[in-house]
């Protein structure tokens, strides 16, 4: 149904639209997420969590990712989930201090100082992101909010700390604190605001070569006060791992990082991405379907910062359930990259 949106011949009449993101919101298992929002806007209770985790007291996904599911299966954005988590995700952009805006880092700010400002601009860099996405280019809220979180990524590229990121601390190694470097949030912010990257044109080619370098191996560590968090969320150089011939280990974050190269005007610059996408368009078959030998169930994403993007559509026992999302998304980049195509 979301190619129906993305490819209609002419595009949809507002009915034939209307009708169709009613039957999205309807589905079975979209209006099961939809149901698991609690009336304060939330899901799981909490801001970030890409999956349950006891030790830390996280039990289901969080709200942006939750959020961004829903933006990306198609549902209408006038329904009253979006209304809902928008009141909450406005509320982390107006600086509000209510502790209630604290959500899983709510240990973290009693910390006080620069914990707690950390903690800050990284939940608004989420809300940023997904308020991005959802379509309000042109609110000053987000546009305000963009250009602070870009103008920190831009310093970090500028500056001799992205060549070298980490420092020691005892026995460990973590991100230098004074480093911002790209984050998911970040770069798919960014590559869902167009009117941001004509305005800052200097600033997104540096950072389509940033990620198109070879991300450090070294393992580390973010140090946000006395607890050490998982780096997952940071982008430190390419996230795509690839042979030589172009098989990514990883097919839905390799696609992901593609579509966000693509939105960027970047993919030209990033020559594993772009092995990868012949490798994938290599495995369509006459009609555009991608439909590689040996296909027997739907491509795993390792990395949880798919989630909210990856599979739109359920694995059924029909094989070509295989293969319907990855299908739809090389389509989705032909598109964004200007391609012609034939819509049957």
């Amino acid at each position: 149904m979301r190619a129906q949106q993305e490819f209609a011949p002419g595009g949809l009449t507002p009915e034939a639209a209307d009708g169709l993101g009613t039957a999205i919101a309807e589905a079975k298992l979209n209006a099961a997420l939809i149901k698991k929002q609690k009336d304060n806007g939330l899901w799981g209770g909490n801001l970030l969590a890409l999956a349950p985790s006891a030790k830390d007291g996280i039990k289901d996904i969080g709200t942006v990712p939750q959020y961004r599911r829903l933006v990306q299966l198609g549902v209408p954005k006038t329904g009253r989930a979006f209304k809902l988590a928008e009141r909450v995700l406005f509320r982390l952009l107006s600086r509000d201090e209510d502790p209630f805006l604290q959500f899983e880092f709510a240990r973290l700010a009693k910390e006080g100082g620069t914990v707690m400002e950390w903690a800050r601009e990284h939940m608004r860099e989420a809300a940023t992101a997904a308020l991005a996405e959802a379509g309000y280019l042109e609110d000053p809220r987000i546009r305000g909010a963009a250009h602070r979180v870009a103008s920190n990524v831009s310093a970090f590229l500028r500056s001799p700390t992205a060549d070298k990121p980490f420092v020691r601390s005892g026995a460990k190694t973590i991100l230098d604190p004074e480093a911002h470097p790209p984050t998911w949030y970040s770069v798919a912010m960014i590559a869902a605001l167009p009117n941001l990257q004509r305005e800052r044109a200097g600033f997104t080619e540096r950072l389509g070569q940033y990620l198109s370098a070879p991300a450090p191996k070294k393992a580390f560590v973010v140090q946000a006060g006395k607890k050490s968090i998982k780096p997952d969320y940071l982008l430190l150089g390419d996230p795509i791992e690839a042979d030589s011939k172009g098989n990514a280990k990883d097919i839905p974050v390799a696609l992901y990082v593609i579509e966000l190269l693509a939105r960027l005007g970047a993919l030209h610059t990033a020559p594993v991405a772009t092995k990868v996408l012949i490798r994938l368009l290599g495995d369509c078959d006459g009609n555009g379907v991608w439909l590689p030998k040996g296909l027997k169930s739907l491509p795993k994403a390792s990395h949880k910062a798919t989630y909210h993007w990856y599979p739109l559509n359920p694995e059924t026992k029909a094989p070509e359930s295989r293969s319907v999302d990855i299908t739809f998304r090389l389509a989705l980049v032909a598109k964004l990259l200007g391609w012609h195509l034939e819509i049957r």
